[in-house]
This record gives structure tokens, C-alpha cells and sequence, in this order.
């Protein structure tokens, strides 16, 4: 008896683990998009422009439009306004850079809101440190 309640209690906390593990993001590996990708397409004049949106504390990114942390209501309701004179298809990229991506706060809401929206065309920037380690120090085009 005693054994069937510890292999139990072991079973749980498994499950418990994989399903904190394994974590549900709102985008898919295929929207994230990678730093050295958006810099490039900025730099190219006859590009096909995406709109940038900041939803972090400060724009930074050339050409990107500062909505504010995506954490607060009001930011993701301006946010919200922003994108209801986009068409669904149109190419939307968004990016934080605060801190660490796997603790940051604005991604996650404003990302959701762009799928609860149900645009088909958005992508996450991937940035994994923060706005300056994985775009700064990299000299990509700055406002």
C-alpha cells in the first residue's frame, strides 16, 4: 500500500513537471523570426516592409511603431486600435527586448491578442537576451 501511494505521488509530480516543461506559447516555432532576417529586410529599400510594433518600454528598432508594454491594458487596447486598420494578411512583426524572452511580460498578451484577432501573417522577434545583446551589439538599423 505504502508503495502504490509513493509511485503515485511520483506519478502526479511527472505529469506536473512535463506539462510545466513543455509550456503552451501562443506562437509557433515557425513565427518566431530572427533578428539578422528583420534587420536585413530593413536595410533592403525594395522589401516588402512589415509593420514593427514595440510592445516593450521603448522603441528601438528602425521604423517600428512604440505601442508600450504589452502588459498593461491601455497599451494592448492602443495596440488593439493600431491593428483594426490592418488587413488580417497583413506582415506584422512584434518585439519586446526588455529582458530574457522566457520571463518576459509584453510578448506573451500582445502576441495573443494578434492570434484572438485572428491575423495570419504575424511573426515574434526572437530575442532571447534583450534588445541590446541580440540587436544593438549587432549594429542592426536603430531608430
Amino acid at each position: 500500500m505504502k508503495t502504490n501511494l509513493v509511485l503515485l505521488i511520483v506519478l502526479f509530480a511527472s505529469i506536473k513537471c512535463a506539462a510545466q516543461s513543455t509550456g503552451h506559447e501562443p506562437w509557433s516555432a515557425k513565427q518566431l523570426m530572427e533578428p539578422a532576417d528583420l534587420a536585413k529586410t530593413i536595410a533592403n529599400p525594395k522589401a516588402h516592409q512589415p509593420y514593427i510594433y514595440c510592445i516593450g518600454p521603448g522603441a528601438t528598432i528602425k521604423n517600428s511603431i512604440d505601442i508600450g508594454p504589452g502588459k498593461e491594458k491601455a497599451n494592448l487596447e492602443k495596440f488593439k486600435q493600431e491593428l483594426s486598420k490592418l488587413p488580417k494578411d497583413a506582415n506584422i512583426v512584434i518585439y519586446c527586448g526588455c529582458c530574457p524572452f522566457d520571463h518576459c511580460p509584453n510578448i506573451r498578451p500582445a502576441f495573443t491578442l494578434l492570434n484572438d484577432m485572428k491575423f495570419t501573417n504575424h511573426k515574434l522577434l526572437d530575442i532571447p537576451h534583450n534588445i541590446k545583446v541580440d540587436w544593438k551589439d549587432h549594429n542592426y538599423p536603430v531608430e
